[in-house]
């Protein structure tokens, strides 16, 4: 599939912007054989909502709560991150009782996260806590504050201090909503000719679903997580397309999130291409 949007060799490569976690790759291990001849470059997710709201990408997978703050902005895929229950990555960490929290150390690669937690806190349990931020690659070890909310291939692995609880996040909205949570999509910048760039993307999600024992086999020692694991955090706990279910949850995070000041409110979901809505 040619990225040549205006069918002429001058046209600059389709730049794309992806999350470094695990979580990802199953989107993305495939993308260069269905668009070979994109510019590919992978950071956290709150880097990732930045550069695309500066113009360094044309597409980017971030944080689903950037869409409602960049007016403009398109879904491009039906392909996404999300779950239906425990998702494993995207943990709280409490030194005690949720009831007591007073203070929360936010994993500084969240965007979409930070606000789950928050609203879950809220509506859950009424709490505002002091918020602070645990800066990427920083260790919990390092904050003093009653809890810390971590993501990604850090919030795999359970911190070597020790907490009271632990609550993933994904399990707690589920529980509450009975809904899927949506963390991060394909978004475009308003503009953009992507001619049929989605279909790109739910190819190369669609393969890349298919090695899933491969991407364990090669990630899971890097992580330093069993293969096992590795895969049945893949499989048993993320999904990968975004469905009816998982749209509906979205707006339900979409109303919170509104009500809770932590985005604008109305906004309604564009898709670049209307296949995909």
């Amino acid at each position: 599939m040619a990225l040549d949007r205006s069918g002429t060799e001058e046209t600059p490569p389709l730049r794309i912007g992806a999350v470094s976690y695990l979580n990802s790759r199953p989107l993305i291990c495939c993308l260069e054989q269905y668009l070979p001849d994109a510019s590919l470059r992978v950071d956290v997710p709150s880097r990732l909502a930045d550069d695309l709201a500066k113009g360094q990408f044309d597409v980017a997978l971030i944080p689903s709560i950037e869409y409602l703050r960049n007016p403009g902005y398109a879904v491009v895929s039906d392909a996404c991150v999300a779950c239906d229950g425990p998702v494993k990555s995207v943990m709280l960490y409490s030194r005690v009782p949720i009831a007591e929290i007073r203070s929360l150390a936010l994993d500084e690669g969240s965007r979409t996260s930070a606000a789950l937690v928050q609203i879950l806190l809220r509506e859950r349990f009424g709490l505002e806590p002091q918020l602070e931020t645990l800066p990427i690659g920083g260790s919990p070890d390092e904050s003093t504050t009653d809890a810390v909310m971590l993501i990604g291939d850090r919030g795999i692995i359970a911190p070597d201090t020790r907490f009271f609880e632990a609550r993933d996040l994904g399990e707690e909205w589920r529980r509450w909503t009975g809904l899927p949570f949506v963390f991060a999509m394909w978004i475009g910048r308003s503009g953009l000719d992507l001619g049929p760039l989605h279909r790109a993307f739910s190819q190369s999600r669609d393969e890349g679903v298919r090695r899933i024992d491969a991407i364990a086999r090669s990630e899971g020692p890097r992580l330093g997580i069993s293969e096992d694991a590795c895969r049945s955090y893949m499989r048993d706990h993320l999904r990968f397309r975004l469905g009816q279910r998982e749209r509906q949850g979205l707006e339900m995070f979409f109303g919170l999130a509104a009500a809770h000041g932590f985005a604008p409110g109305g906004v309604e979901l564009v898709f670049a291409d209307p296949t995909c809505s």
